[in-house]
Parts: C-alpha cells; sequence; structure tokens
C-alpha cells in the first residue's frame, strides 16, 4: 500500500425496494439491503501499491484557557518527506443582492462585507510524485454537486488525468453568512432565490486559483499530527436526540459533544511553516440570522488570526502560510454555549421542541458567550486557533426540516419534534406538488414528509441520487469525505466502523477524521434512534431511517478496498448530471445613479477629525454608493475598502487594512430607484499606531445608455484625513 491512497464510491439513491430495518447500534455494523435500494460503484485512484510511512507529531502544545490539552502518543513514524503545496484565492462573489445560505431565511440577504471567503487548497503527493490528493476547504455554506462538476471539469482541461474525479476533496467550512446561488437542484435554487451566475463562476474561480497556486508551489517537506480537546466552545443543540441513542453507548463518552480537534501540519525540509488543516465539530453560526455581511464566521476567524500570525507584515489573504479550520460531523453541535432561552421572557426553552410558552418556536434561539454575535465569533473563533496553534431511501424532508433549529428559527413557525403531518401545509403541498406516494410516506416512517422532494422533478429534481463518497489515506490519516452532515454520534459510529474495518485488514492504529460536507450536500445523517425524535436534523435527513447504516457499509467497503489493496478493481459508478437553463435569481440588476449633483464615490458624511485609541472606537465614513455585486463582473479593485496610515518618512499612504480585515467593515444601504450609499467602519483597534489616516472606498456602477448594452465602470472615493492619537 502506498503512503497516498485515494478512493472514492458513488451511491444512487432509489426508493423501490426496502432497506432491512436494522438499528445502527454504536459498535455493530449492519449491513442494508442494496438490491433495490442503494447501487453503488465507484472510481478510484490506479495506483494504490506501496508502503505505510509518513510524518512525526508536533510536540508543540500551548495551554490557553477554555482549551484543554491531551496528551498523544506519536502517530506517525518519521519518513523522508512528501510533495506538498499550498494555496489560497478570493471566492467571495456576490455581497450584495443575494441570500445567504444557510439559514433558509428568506429575508436574510446580503448588504456588505465583514470579511472575505476564501478557497484554501492542499496537495500532497508521494516523493516520487506519484499519488496525490488535493483538499480544498472553502468559506461557503456547503460544496454543490454543480460546483464540484465544474471545478473538476476545468481541472480535467488543464491538468489532465493528474486531478481527477476520486482523489480531490471540496470540502465547505459550512459558514452561514456565505452568499447563496450555487445550486443547480431545485429545492436549494428556491432556497437561494435562484442561480446567481456571477457568484457560481466566482467561487469557481476562487477554487481553482487555490488548486493552481497550490500545484505551483510544491516542494519537498513533512507532515506532522496532533490531537487534543478543546473545550467550552460548543454546546449538543439537540439533546433529546442525542438520549434516544443507548445508554450503554453514550455511557463509553464523556460529552454528547466531540471534543477532539485534529490537525495535520505541513512543514518543508527546512521545518519553516506551509500552511494547516484542522478538524473540529462546530458549527459556524456565532453569526446569527440577523447578520446581513459576509463573513466567515467562527472558523474564518480562526484562519484568520493563525494567518495574520504566520504571515507577519502581510494583509489578510496575503502571504504563504494558509491556514483552514475545516467542518467535521457538526450535524448537532452548536458554538451558541449559553443555550437557548425565550427572547422576550429570558426563561429557558430547552424543551423536546425548542419553543417558547408565548411566541412559540420563533422566540427561542440560543445565544453564545460574547456580548453580541460579532463578539461570540471572535471568542470561539479565537479558542480553536489557539488549540490548533499548539499543535436509505429516496429524499424528502420532514416537518422540522421547516422549523429550524435553536441557532436559526425558521419562519412559518414549525416546531422541533413532529411526528405527525399538519392538515393545512399537507393541503397546500398536494394543490401546489402532489401527494406524496404511499411508499415514500411509509420508507420515512416516522417523518412526516413536508417535501416529497425525491419525487419531485420539474424544473429539474430537488434533490441529488448520486452522491460521492470518498476515503484518502496519507500514512495512518484516514480522511473520510462526508457529503452532509453528521450528528455527534453518527460521527462516531462511522470512525469506530472504519476504523475497525482497517485494522480486519492489518491496518491498526488509524486515526479517521470525518470530514464534512464534501463535494455534494445532502443536509443531514442522523442515527437510526435519532430519526425517531424528529427534530429538525433527523428531519432533515432525507434518504430515511437508515441513512447512517448505508454510507457505514460504503465506507466500510472503501477502507477494505484500501487495506487489501484492491482499489483498482472497484467499478465506475454512474455520473452526477449537469442541469441547464436554471432559475434565474429572482432580484434584476438595474442601473446606479447618483444623487443630483454627486458622483460615485462622493463623501457624504467624513470621519471625525481625531481619534482616540480606547475600546470602542469607530471611524466611520458614508459614500455615495453602487451595488456590490456589480464588483463580481469588474474585478477591477480587489477590496471594497482600504484603511491608509500616512508615513512621512516615505510621503506615501500604506495600507494597514482592507476589507478582509475583522477590524472594517463594510455596509451597503440601497435606496430606491438606484441610489445607495456605502458605509465603511473601521473598528479601531488597540494596537494601531498613532498618526494620520484616511478611509478609501472602491466600486463599480452599472450603466447603460439608450439602445446600448450595459457596462459597469469603476470608481473610488476618498475620505478627508483624520488623526488616530493615543491616551
Amino acid at each position: 500500500m502506498s503512503a497516498i491512497t485515494v478512493a472514492l464510491l458513488s451511491l444512487l439513491f432509489i426508493t423501490s425496494g426496502s432497506i432491512e430495518n436494522h438499528k445502527d447500534l454504536g459498535g455493530h455494523f449492519f449491513s442494508t439491503t442494496q438490491s433495490p435500494s442503494a447501487t453503488q460503484g465507484s472510481t478510484a485512484a490506479q495506483r494504490s501499491t506501496a508502503t505505510h510511512s509518513t510524518a512525526t507529531q508536533s510536540s508543540t502544545a500551548t495551554q490557553t484557557s477554555p482549551v484543554t490539552l491531551t496528551p498523544e502518543s506519536p502517530l506517525f513514524q518519521n519518513f523522508s518527506g512528501y510533495h506538498i503545496g499550498v494555496g489560497r484565492a478570493d471566492c467571495t462573489g456576490q455581497v450584495a443582492d443575494i441570500n445567504l445560505m444557510g439559514y433558509g431565511k428568506s429575508s436574510q440577504n446580503a448588504q456588505g462585507i465583514l470579511t472575505r471567503l476564501y478557497s484554501r487548497a492542499f496537495i500532497m503527493a508521494e516523493p516520487d510524485g506519484s499519488n496525490r490528493t488535493v483538499f480544498v476547504s472553502i468559506d461557503i455554506g456547503m460544496v454543490s454537486q454543480r460546483l464540484r462538476l465544474e471545478v473538476l471539469n476545468r481541472l480535467q482541461s488543464k491538468y489532465g488525468s493528474l486531478y481527477r474525479r476520486d482523489n480531490v476533496i471540496l470540502s465547505g467550512t459550512h459558514t452561514h453568512s456565505g452568499p447563496a446561488g450555487y445550486f443547480q437542484y431545485t429545492v436549494f435554487v428556491i432556497a437561494s432565490e435562484g442561480f446567481s451566475n456571477q457568484t457560481f463562476q466566482h467561487m469557481v474561480t476562487g477554487i481553482l486559483k487555490s488548486i493552481d497556486i497550490a500545484h505551483t508551489n510544491m516542494k519537498l517537506g513533512k507532515i506532522f499530527i496532533n490531537k487534543g480537546n478543546v473545550d467550552g466552545v460548543q454546546i449538543n443543540r439537540s439533546p433529546y436526540s442525542y438520549l434516544q441513542n443507548p445508554q450503554s453507548e453514550r455511557a463509553r463518552y464523556s460529552s454528547n459533544t466531540d471534543k477532539e480537534m485534529i490537525v495535520l501540519k505541513m512543514v518543508d525540509l527546512n521545518g519553516d511553516d506551509l500552511g494547516l488543516i484542522s478538524w473540529f465539530a462546530i458549527h459556524p453560526v456565532s453569526m446569527n440570522n440577523s447578520n446581513h455581511l459576509v463573513n466567515s464566521d467562527n472558523v474564518g476567524y480562526a484562519s484568520y488570526l493563525l494567518e495574520q500570525e504566520k504571515n507577519k507584515g502581510y494583509l489578510p489573504g496575503q502571504g504563504p502560510f494558509v491556514a483552514a479550520f475545516a467542518s467535521s460531523n457538526l450535524g448537532d453541535v452548536s458554538p451558541n454555549i449559553l443555550g437557548p432561552r425565550c427572547i422576550n421572557t429570558g426563561e429557558s426553552c430547552d424543551n423536546a421542541n425548542s419553543t417558547c410558552p408565548i411566541g412559540g418556536p420563533s422566540m427561542c434561539i440560543a445565544k453564545g458567550p460574547g456580548q453580541d454575535m460579532f463578539d461570540s465569533t471572535q471568542i470561539i473563533g479565537r479558542a480553536m486557533y489557539q488549540r490548533a496553534k499548539s499543535k436509505t431511501c429516496k429524499p424528502a424532508l420532514g416537518y422540522s426540516f421547516a422549523a429550524g433549529t435553536i441557532d436559526g428559527v425558521g419562519g412559518l413557525n414549525f416546531t422541533q419534534g413532529k411526528t405527525e403531518g399538519d392538515p393545512f401545509w399537507d393541503t397546500i403541498r398536494d394543490q401546489i406538488l402532489g401527494k406524496p406516494s404511499e411508499e415514500i410516506k411509509e420508507c420515512h416512517k416516522p417523518k412526516p414528509i413536508l417535501l416529497h422532494t425525491g419525487e419531485l422533478s420539474k424544473p429539474h429534481p430537488w434533490h441529488p441520487d448520486i452522491v460521492d463518497v470518498q476515503i484518502i489515506t496519507l500514512g495512518s490519516l484516514a480522511i473520510t469525505a462526508i457529503p452532509g452532515e453528521f450528528t455527534t454520534m453518527s460521527g462516531r459510529r462511522l470512525r469506530e466502523a472504519v476504523q475497525a474495518e482497517f485494522a480486519s485488514h492489518g491496518m491498526q492504529n488509524m486515526t479517521v477524521v470525518i470530514s464534512g460536507l464534501c463535494n455534494v450536500y445532502t443536509h443531514y445523517i442522523t442515527t437510526y434512534e435519532e430519526y425517531q425524535a424528529q427534530r429538525y436534523e433527523a428531519a432533515s435527513t432525507i434518504y430515511g431511517p437508515h441513512t447512517l447504516s448505508a454510507y457505514i457499509q460504503l465506507f466500510r467497503n472503501l477502507a477494505k478496498a484500501i487495506a487489501t489493496d484492491t482499489v483498482a478493481n472497484l467499478s465506475r459508478g454512474p455520473e452526477p448530471p449537469f442541469f441547464k437553463q436554471l432559475i434565474v435569481p429572482l432580484i434584476p440588476s438595474i442601473v446606479d445613479r447618483a444623487p443630483k449633483g454627486r458622483t460615485f464615490g462622493d463623501v457624504l458624511q467624513p470621519a471625525k477629525p481625531e481619534y482616540r485609541v480606547v475600546r470602542l472606537m469607530i471611524a466611520e465614513v458614508i459614500f455615495v454608493g453602487a451595488n456590490p455585486k456589480n464588483s463580481v463582473q469588474n474585478q477591477t479593485h480587489q477590496t471594497f475598502l482600504t484603511v491608509e496610515k500616512y508615513e512621512a518618512t516615505s510621503t506615501s499612504w500604506q495600507i494597514v487594512c482592507n476589507d478582509a480585515s475583522w477590524e472594517t467593515r463594510f455596509y451597503w444601504h440601497k435606496g430606491l430607484l438606484g441610489l445607495s450609499n456605502a458605509t465603511v467602519e473601521w473598528h479601531i483597534p488597540d494596537t494601531a499606531q498613532p498618526g494620520i489616516y484616511r478611509i478609501r472606498y472602491f466600486g463599480h456602477n452599472r450603466k447603460q445608455d439608450i439602445l446600448k448594452p450595459a457596462v459597469v465602470l469603476s470608481f473610488e472615493g476618498t475620505s478627508p484625513a483624520f488623526e488616530v492619537v493615543t491616551i
């Protein structure tokens, strides 16, 4: 077996027939009846000969509250090296006139930017350059199948068979504050309010650019791995579902969440840091559903801190060191550690239905540890940074899917834990979409069917029915690419199953990473027992109560193929479709207008003449603005703003912040008939040096003359200078 091995299976979900009614209990792994319910095939790396090997455990560890350290024995023996490449590129897309993806709240549209979104790519190849793998962590809600297919098509055009469906993993961080609009299956297109080709193309370009940079910069290096616990940053947001799992299984664990963080660190042969991947189970929902600024949430803030520390002298998003905080089995894990409370009365709503006596479920919201969502994002992100630094059926959605979670409730007052339908909503569904079949209702019990998406095909299928599952091994590390959100116990069962399969074929002590939201999005995957409670995660387990059993069987097959060196014998599976003529965005593009006597970029409200470096000092400038989505079409400027300091010695202005900096915020205020303003805020940090500063705004306006096509023009605005002084 080689140091790097890749294997992939394609799972085709079909409703006809049944899956055997086995409970997928922890430690016991049951096969499903695949002959009519799940058909599998695969593509895989054709080179899978050779030896075990690789890397050394990282020995550095910093104890910082609330982080607790867990000493670990070395996982790998010393290895001569890999070829390693890392790369990072912007993939932000639209920051206005588009829904944010994650909470499913139609009124949560983008109105500016807090931080940029990035694609972070890591290429690892054997010393002779043969077997290689690509892992890409992307600051988006999840990876859509369309996004993956387009990236793979373009990689094939440029690199031939070097980067393929079986050796490329695309993983979304699951931020709920990134733009939507990059999906092809109807349920997601509706949630996105249309398909945005601008955002889609910008994401594809960013992902490809990050891979190109990593490919170009490959060098010999070593890989280190370490593990440790992170305490005080997460809670289980569906504890009543978790309690449905067998008591004997729960007793094996000290917590109802996975607290372990796994860190993969890459260095060159001189020991200089190249990059880092961290996997930890936490939902990036510190920024709640009242937020309208595009940002990468708590995991993105962790990346920001570590990259800023390693890339001294560089602006955010620049510099050679790349740090990804990737998703894991986060399905039922929340960073809002103060728990759910009724926002109107203050009392706890930590009950089976997450509902309040007055106001119902819409009043039940969980809060983070900070004074506001910005503060909570920093607290949670900093804790992860500190720890990493130290070292089936056809798909259908149930009623509780519409209820949302304690991190972000739905808009129609559905409650979690529903095991019976509602005649009112059933009637509306039947009139508009038709009735669900008895077969699908029986297959999904006890879930009451709200949307029978697996039986809907207009204008395109509503959910994917071809799903890729993937394992990549690096020596004793196995990365399982999960196409959705595993709950805590689902992740534990899969990890144990894959470890047991490897061990039964001679590969002992494998470390198995659950890498979530990879390659295609299929919502949640709960255990059979959690499914019975029908809270949000269970209602969103779209392939039915035995979904986890099917995944466990498939991943065990992959592990066996790798361990027995038979990956090349796996048959090629079905190819996912690539649809055309998707629903266009519901928000049209209109011509931008400046007020009479003004031009784009003019200052409407300057900053104050002087600011003292004290807590909560904010320099604010308001400009005549234009729609920020124009900047996706015309990328003359790579940032919407800069904060600049005058350097007398060089008589020039030096950029100290841009729109990727955490201390800046860019708000777009949409007016009538194409009028708009842009507000730039600089939250002056305690570390700001005294001196003369200015704020600049960069934008693009849409212009269209009579009988001529629209054009997008760049402009910029500059504030009067202001002074920052120390106390």
